[in-house]
């Protein structure tokens, strides 16, 4: 087929890359010259594993391409992505704006049957509002779709290639070919493609994204009542993972979540429900929460050394929100840096792929370490705030020998409690019990 994807962020990068692995011929459009330049090259904006190497491929077997002429490759294309940013709103609520400009354009070049598809979240009624903008310039027959993606960034290819589900919103009979047609080459192991109206499909993904926040925020609360009472989070983790109702995942405990996706749809979601006078108490105690947990270790820190840290200096380890990712939106990392600077403090940070992103967000406020062992010279304490597998098997022995005071403040429960009360550290974790095995 031939497909045009609009909009080369995250999404659209990894949905036009995977659909013109799978022998489609892909356009991808953005506005921004430089980027569009740099992507034909093989230059990627965002760090996603794996997705270089097919962006290349399909670069060199001319099946994927990157332009700023979105008349061309909507001329060219049956089928056409809408992989647009919806920021949240100063109320919670997604901003439409860069989705329903685009749909007003589209209205003015289709002059024959067009598939446009919403692949961006986006709340209930948009795939309406969509058409509504393409109709009062189109005199051409065309559907709108709604297509909700879910990717898990630092495993998006395989998250794309072998879903778990494909979701299709819609009520034309000709779409839903075309859709399914697209999308068999993904589903050959016998995952559904599900077919629904519109705004369920665009409700899933909100109520998918909001249902992982609560389990992760109730897991964090499990872990906050753990450290009260002495019990050890990771053997309830595990008590209750094994129960098939429950499942294993999403119950790691931690310092909140953070990212492009969680925090934006729990808050539309949120909104969604307040503008039909519907209150999601449930969701408002996940946002209150999921506030408090980003700066827990803060508190932590705060009990160990008082709240004037003008002569302190912490490491760092860990600025992306999530391992195998350079995203740092919403990242707790984020809160941590300005909880511990207003107390006076000083910080070195190291992570494998943010450095660049935090450096053009804050500046110089902060130092910044070229590899994990680095940012630990002489520092009072060592803060843990991304899970990166580089962090999880370090040199405890050359970590005590670099650091001014041996005190780990893990937030994300990187290593075992037998193993470090073994070590001559501080060690205070999520939801465990604390070892203190320094030396007065």
């Amino acid at each position: 087929m031939n497909i045009a994807v609009v909009g080369t962020g995250y999404v659209g990068l990894v949905t036009g890359t995977c659909f013109a692995d799978t022998g489609n011929n892909v356009i991808c459009v953005d506005n921004n010259i430089e980027k569009i330049n740099k992507l034909n090259e093989g230059l990627l904006p965002i760090y996603e594993p794996h997705l270089d190497l097919l962006v290349k491929r399909n670069i060199d077997q001319k099946r994927l391409s990157f332009s700023t002429n979105l008349l061309e490759a909507v001329k060219k294309s049956k089928i056409i992505f809408l992989a647009l940013p919806t920021p949240p709103e100063e109320d919670g609520s997604a901003d439409l704006s860069y989705v329903l400009n685009v749909a007003h354009e589209l209205g003015k070049i289709i002059d024959e049957y067009k598939v446009i598809v919403n692949k961006s979240t986006v709340p209930i009624k948009t795939a309406e509002k969509v058409t509504n903008a393409i109709k009062k310039n189109a005199n051409v027959d065309f559907d709108v779709v709604s297509n909700p993606e879910f990717l898990r960034e630092g495993f998006a290819i395989d998250d794309f290639k072998k879903p778990y589900r494909v979701v299709i919103g819609t009520s034309s009979e000709k779409a839903e070919k075309l859709m399914v047609e697209l999308y068999q080459p993904f589903v050959r192991q016998g995952n559904p493609i599900m077919i629904m109206d519109e705004k369920s499909a665009e409700l899933t993904k909100y109520a998918a994204n909001s249902f992982l926040a609560t389990k992760i925020t109730f897991m964090n609360e499990i872990a906050n009542y753990c450290e009260k009472v002495g019990a050890d989070v990771d053997k309830v983790r595990k008590g209750i993972g094994t129960d098939a109702r429950i499942g294993k995942s999403f119950l790691y405990p931690g310092i909140g979540y953070g990212g492009s996706c969680f925090p934006k749809d729990v808050l539309a979601l949120k909104k969604a429900g307040k503008d039909i006078d519907y209150e999601f108490e449930i969701i408002d105690a996940v946002l209150s929460v999921n506030n408090k947990q980003k700066l827990s270790l803060v508190e932590k820190v705060i009990n160990y050394f008082g709240d004037d840290l003008s002569n302190k200096t912490f490491a760092l380890w860990g600025l992306a929100f999530k391992p195998e990712t350079d995203d740092i939106r919403e990242a707790p990392a984020l809160y941590i840096i300005d909880a511990l600077l207003d107390l006076g403090a000083d910080i070195i940070a190291y992570d494998p792929e943010a450095i660049n992103n935090v450096k053009g967000l804050i500046g110089d406020k902060i130092k910044f370490a070229e590899n994990s062992y680095d940012a630990l010279n002489d520092v009072d304490a060592l803060l843990i705030a991304t899970e990166w597998s580089a962090f999880r098997n370090p040199d405890f022995d050359k970590m005590q020998q670099l650091m001014k005071s041996q005190i780990i403040f893990d937030g994300r429960n990187l290593y075992d409690l037998e193993t470090m009360n073994s070590k001559a550290f501080f060690y205070q974790s999520v939801g465990r019990a604390t070892i203190n095995n320094l030396k007065h």
